[in-house]
């Protein structure tokens, strides 16, 4: 609907009941998972005995149940967390059986002309009484505005929590107000330039920060805390014992090999068993911005391009298919990154016969000890191919089958590749009765081989599987 709201300027939002001096010094403490503590000092002048102080500009996914306020000789009697915002839409909905004003402008004339309207509805339009008669307020083109005899009482021009307080003295105090709240994350962002040839990589690490609160947090000390803070209501979903699912999903693909976690200490604070990552100035956290900031830079780390193909099962494959190409680094101290890594996006860059840094694909690492070996997918490869195919499956007995697979893998490009050539679903009772090259068991479930293929060429794998089905 295309009408204009007017306000009288009689009419305006009324005087806080106790008035408040003095600036506001905030810190932001923020979570991974869409949480964040707030605490907000602002100096306040309070009368003896009760007085309601408002506090405006909280965030207004505020969860009421956290909030504590810290101030010599003042304790809390009441608080009520105000977040119907003062809007056009809004002041109509709460005018419902109230009288307005209705301001029209005559096209023939340009005089304007009012006419006293009783509200009946809100309902996908406006449904007027006006005299004995009944319309609805609707887009004409012709100049509408409409006034309003005052602004209710709960509606607010920005969240507001109104605090009853009981001070044992008066006079001016320092008033520490602490909450947690919604819709404020971080995770991290990292850009990676692969020289595969050196075998080095330069990696720059970003926060970036999500405000959707509804309010902007001004020149804040803001802090950033990494892990997984429980919190309640989550919940955690289990295909088999000890197997987490996520979300009620199942989990994500087994990572490649190549990923180990470390056990260094990086040199930066921790907070029980999360680690912090303060901002280095101040800074505005606007409401409804995403903004980054760096954390890591590091030139000159070493880094390999491997070669995974996984096998989900003793199956033919009817055509080749390309094998992952795999990125493997480390955060370390003396060869890596130096440094405990938030959970974020990996994007990996290489630069082409001009020079230019052109994306190569991304995936994501969890939360990331330092000293850690890392192995992320990055996409697949174009020239190197495995196919599995069943060539003999047998009945042994009653319970046991054998089955001989052969793995041919190839290899387009002029340089030679090892491929983790992994075979997978083999579950605890199976047996491998023979083998062309020795395997390594990554798990009861996987075995896997080390292929070197020779470039512009091809290899194989024989195996026999003693199985019960």
């Amino acid at each position: 609907m295309r009408h204009v709201l007017l306000l009288s300027s009689a009419l305006m939002l009324a005087p806080a009941a106790s008035a408040q001096t003095g600036s506001s010094n905030l810190a932001v403490t923020i979570y991974n998972d869409n949480l964040a503590l707030v605490q907000d000092t602002r100096q306040l002048s309070l009368p003896s005995g009760r007085s309601r102080q408002e506090f405006p500009n909280v965030s207004g996914q505020i969860q009421p149940e956290t909030v504590t306020l810290g101030a010599s000789d003042v304790s809390i009697v009441e608080q009520n967390f105000d977040f119907d915002l003062l809007s056009p839409g809004k002041l109509m909905e709460k005018a419902v059986g109230e009288e307005i004003t209705l301001v029209r402008t005559n096209p023939a004339t340009g005089a304007e002309e009012r006419e006293r309207a009783r509200v009946l509805a809100v309902n996908n339009g406006v449904v007027l009484q006006i005299g004995n008669r009944i319309e609805v307020l609707r887009d004409d083109g012709l100049p509408v505005r409409v006034i309003f005899d005052k602004v209710p009482e709960n509606l607010r021009a920005r969240p507001t929590l109104s605090v009853t307080l009981n001070s044992g003295r008066g006079g001016a105090r320092p008033v520490t107000l602490s909450y947690l709240t919604g819709g404020m994350g971080w995770k991290a962002d990292y850009v990676t330039l692969f020289d595969e040839q050196r075998g080095l990589i330069d990696v720059q690490g970003w926060v970036t920060l999500t405000n959707q609160t509804g309010t902007t947090f001004d020149n804040a000390d803001t802090l950033l805390v990494a892990g997984n803070v429980g919190q309640q209501g989550q919940q955690q979903y289990y295909d088999r014992p000890g197997r987490r699912m996520m979300g009620g999903y199942p989990p994500p693909p087994p990572p490649p090999p190549g990923n180990r976690p470390g056990t260094e200490t990086p040199g930066r604070e921790a907070l029980g068993d999360f680690y912090l990552y303060p901002l280095k100035e101040r800074t505005t956290i606007a409401n409804q911005q995403t903004k980054q900031v760096s954390f890591l830079d590091v030139t000159g780390a070493a880094a390999r391009r491997a070669f995974v193909f996984r096998n989900g099962w003793l199956q033919t494959q009817d055509q080749a298919t390309s094998a992952s190409s795999v990125l493997q680094f480390s955060s370390s101290r003396n060869a890596g990154l130096g440094d405990a890594l938030p959970a974020g996006t990996v994007r990996v860059y290489m630069k082409d016969a001009r020079g230019n840094a052109q994306f190569v694909g991304e995936n994501q690492i969890g939360h990331t000890p330092m000293g850690s070996d890392i192995a992320i997918t990055t996409g697949e490869a174009f020239d190197v191919k495995v196919q599995p195919v069943v060539e003999q499956r047998e009945r042994v007995n009653g319970s046991r089958w054998r089955t001989r697979m052969r793995y041919t893998l190839t290899n387009a490009s002029p340089r030679a590749v090892a491929v983790d050539l992994i075979q997978s679903g083999l579950w605890g009772d199976t047996r491998i009765a023979d083998e062309s090259q020795k395997s390594t068991r990554r798990s009861a479930d996987e075995a896997m081989w080390r292929v070197n293929v020779p470039a512009n060429g091809e290899a194989s794998v024989t195996a026999t599987f003693d199985t019960r089905f």
